[in-house]
């Protein structure tokens, strides 16, 4: 294929229509549709409820109802924390994609270290599916932040607020990994050369600070007990989130290189490295759920969520995966395992999210758990089934990665092998 090199960068020579309109970003623009209705039903709920108008506010303009759906309608309450609703889709999608995909490069840039060359020549693809899932996760969790909540996180800094901190993280985490790649593709070997230690060591730097945020920002909701009290959350993501990364550079490993020589070798180098997280994680659980409030442990082994967390957890993450690859055997069982690891991972976050609400309030005045409001009976779980909007916008997200992804790989082919050594 005809190339055009720029500021080093070897560029395919394609046309508008090649590089929009293929058959893959085709897939991508019909999952963004969704994600468009998902936005407008969202918006539509949020900013333009029939209960807030000219007419309710003539006839009564100090009732109570009236000014609480005023204030639903300028900041926005629907789908947002507050202690009748728990963390919805949009948080889970959110950790699922930036956790999964900053793991990815987080494992490249240690694979990298550890002088695993196999993983270093496919970097270039490895990194673009983990910054196209990250771009996802920013994806999703700006259309649950809302234009004034975004503004004012902006013109009012809080050094303390882990929101907040996250604007500077990506300001610099982004351009980071983006350098990164680019000095892949580049080929620039004198550059990486030098810069190779500093890289990796801020990579896994600044992903170590992004987990510490995460765990910051949920262990400051102390009406949860979950997110409170689970051990080390912090190495909980991260090794939760390895699970699931390996299980996406698994899937990409068989559609980019399964025609190529290194890909049984590939192949069983995920395989290693997953057969190692995966027995870790359930190690992790076992301790986690021995640790936690044992109100909230057994609603989830015994209570409503017991059927996903057996099935779609801990089957399609733990028992399936370590069956798969706990021998070496054809690079299709670390596919299997890969897709299992996938879904099963964002069904680990999902619970995480809402099964925190089981047992939600604190004790903090010695009364028992606390009222969900003023006037109703306290209980002992709460569940919010995710609005349409929620989870079209998630479907939409899958469109995110799919179309930077292939973006990528249209104008750089970040699929082939390279030697950047």
């Amino acid at each position: 294929m005809e190339k055009i090199r720029f500021a080093g960068l070897d560029i395919n020579k394609i046309s508008i229509v090649q590089l929009l309109l293929n058959k893959t970003m085709l897939l991508g623009y019909v999952l963004l549709v969704f994600a468009c209705i998902g936005i407008y039903e969202i918006f539509d709920v949020r900013y333009f409820s029939a209960a807030a108008n000219a007419h309710a506010s003539g006839l009564n303009p100090t009732d109570p109802a009236l000014k609480e759906a005023m204030r639903l309608a300028v900041f926005g309450d629907v789908g947002e924390v507050n202690r009748n609703i728990p963390w919805t889709l949009f948080i889970v999608n959110y950790m699922y994609m930036i956790y999964t995909g900053s793991g990815v490069i987080f494992l490249v840039a240690l694979a990298e270290l550890m002088n695993f060359n196999l993983i270093a020549k496919a970097a270039a693809g490895f990194m673009v599916i983990g910054i196209s899932m990250v771009f996802a996760g920013l994806f999703t969790i700006a259309t649950d932040l809302n234009m004034l909540n975004m503004v004012w996180m902006v013109l009012t800094p809080n050094l303390n607020a882990g929101m907040w901190l996250m604007l500077p993280l990506y300001c610099t985490y982004i351009p980071f990994v983006l350098f990164e790649i680019y000095l892949v593709l580049t080929h620039k070997r004198e550059w990486a050369k030098r810069l190779a230690l500093p890289i990796l060591v801020l990579s896994i730097g600044v992903d170590l600070i992004e987990y510490y945020i995460q765990a910051k920002l949920f262990s400051m909701n102390t009406a949860r007990h979950l997110w409170t009290e689970f051990p080390f959350l912090t190495f909980y993501f991260i090794i939760s989130a390895f699970v699931s990364s390996l299980g996406i550079m698994g899937i990409i490993s068989f559609f980019a290189h399964r025609s190529k020589t290194e890909y049984k070798g590939l192949m069983d180098i995920i395989r290693r490295a997953m057969l190692f997280f995966v027995s870790l994680l359930g190690l992790y659980e076992i301790f986690g759920y021995m640790t936690v409030d044992k109100d909230w442990a057994f609603l989830i082994l015994f209570g409503p969520f017991r059927y996903v967390y057996f099935t779609g957890y801990i089957f399609l993450t733990l028992a399936l995966p370590f069956l798969c690859i706990v021998k070496a055997r054809q690079p299709i069982f670390t596919l299997v395992a890969s897709i299992s690891v996938v879904i099963g991972g964002f069904v680990g976050r999902y619970l995480f999210v809402y099964g925190g609400n089981a047992n939600p309030m604190s004790n903090r005045f010695g009364l028992g758990y606390e009222k969900y409001d003023f006037y109703a009976l306290s209980k002992s779980f709460n569940y919010v089934a995710p609005h349409l909007g929620e989870i079209f916008i998630v479907v939409g997200s899958v469109g995110v990665v799919i179309m930077i992804y292939k973006l990528f790989d249209t104008l750089f082919s970040v699929n082939e092998l390279r030697e950047h050594h």
